[in-house]
């Protein structure tokens, strides 16, 4: 039998930039990302199925220091190394732990029984479990994790857009939390991606969690003629969201809920809501990481 190779990226770093390259590597579609830091370096290794285009790779890890507003490094330490199937993968299932955020537990499908967390009775948390993929949203992210709390603070029924839904993550938790509440059943729940794969990977988590009937996924974007919703949800980057602003705000009949933004960027989002006449909004900060709630 014919032995499974796999591929490994590894960007030596600094602290600040360790975001970005994350994001980098999983867009360019890293199954997964390990992270070691030591005092004076970040070591940042990213694990993919297939071989690595390394000029291709390069432009993507340079793109996302730009959207993370991090100088860009021309001289960006990358180093490629190609491997047999020895157990990475199922070392790496093993140290993905579930994560609590408010009521929600995020947890990989590959553990049998349900996490003990603390915080509340167990009757009262909702469980969703996620497999990434090549996906963007695990519920380890900060901005992951502010758009949840959201959620569990003005979704109570009715619609919700999940604008850029990754692993839909966001979608899949309205939909359990509806009815673990005994909510009336929303009347709509639409999520979007541009990336056809990760609508796929979303697709699949909704039928792991058992809403992938109660869950619109489409592959695309928001525009002037996406129907509203009470509630939408928008974790993308500061620089989208800029771009969106006009279609995401008309879009929303109650809330509207930013995330994806970083604290250097938080005057460049404010000042493009006040040209379009917003000026009440909430701010909620995980981190260096905003998410504004209008």
């Amino acid at each position: 039998m014919t032995q499974k190779q796999w591929y490994a990226a590894e960007v030596r770093t600094t602290s600040p930039h360790r975001e970005a390259i994350e994001y980098g590597m999983m867009e360019s579609g890293a199954l997964g990302t390990e992270t070691v830091e030591s005092l004076d370096q970040t070591r940042i290794t990213g694990y993919f199925a297939t071989p690595i285009d390394e000029p291709r790779l390069r432009n993507a890890l340079q793109d996302a220091l730009r959207i993370y507003s991090c100088p860009a490094d021309e001289a960006l330490q990358l180093d490629v190394t190609e491997f047999g199937d020895h157990d990475w993968l199922a070392e790496w299932k093993a140290n993905w732990q579930p994560v609590a955020v408010g009521r929600f537990i995020i947890a990989p499908p590959w553990l049998s029984e349900p996490p003990a967390v603390a915080g509340g009775p167990a009757s009262d948390h909702v469980l969703i479990r996620i497999n990434p993929g090549m996906a963007f949203g695990t519920g380890t992210h900060e901005t992951t994790r502010l758009c949840l709390k959201a959620i569990e603070r003005h979704f109570h029924g009715g619609s919700l857009l999940d604008v850029g839904t990754g692993t839909g993550i966001l979608a899949i938790a309205a939909a359990k939390m509806c009815r673990l509440d005994g909510e009336s059943a929303p009347t709509a729940i639409i999520a979007c991606d541009i990336d056809a794969d990760a609508i796929d990977i979303a697709k699949q988590n909704a039928e792991v969690n058992g809403v992938l009937n109660e869950i619109d996924f489409r592959v695309g974007s928001i525009d002037e003629s996406t129907e509203s919703a009470d509630l939408v949800c928008a974790n993308l980057t500061a620089a989208v969201i800029v771009d969106l602003l006009p279609a995401l705000l008309g879009a929303a009949c109650e809330r509207l809920v930013l995330s994806g933004i970083l604290d250097s960027q938080l005057e460049m989002v404010k000042a493009r809501l006040l040209e379009l006449a917003v000026v009440d909004f909430e701010i909620d900060q995980d981190g260096e990481w905003i998410a504004l709630t209008i």
